[in-house]
């Protein structure tokens, strides 16, 4: 825990997105609970592929403090965060 709290209250904002991935995860689970079975994992791979991409579509609002946190990712991690965005 120490070593999350190194990071500026911006960064530590981006990292900690609980709520946004729990929110992920129960519609997937939604989507999963309906269906029941599947055939192959194929099938079920699919499946969450679609979903996602429906999902997706929602996800319009950046992190407010996406651009501060961005350039102290880049500060701090250089070339690692900057190829990784690009």
């Amino acid at each position: 825990m120490i070593p999350f709290f190194a990071y500026s209250p911006e960064m530590r904002t981006i990292i900690y997105t609980t709520n946004a991935i729990e929110s992920l995860h129960m519609r997937l689970r939604k989507i999963v609970k309906n269906r029941g079975h599947f055939p192959s994992d194929d099938a079920a791979s699919k499946l969450l592929f679609l979903a996602l991409r429906n999902i997706e579509k929602d996800w319009k609002m950046p992190q407010r403090t996406w651009k501060q946190a961005a350039n102290q990712f880049a500060i701090m991690f250089g070339e690692r965060f900057t190829n990784a965005i690009h």
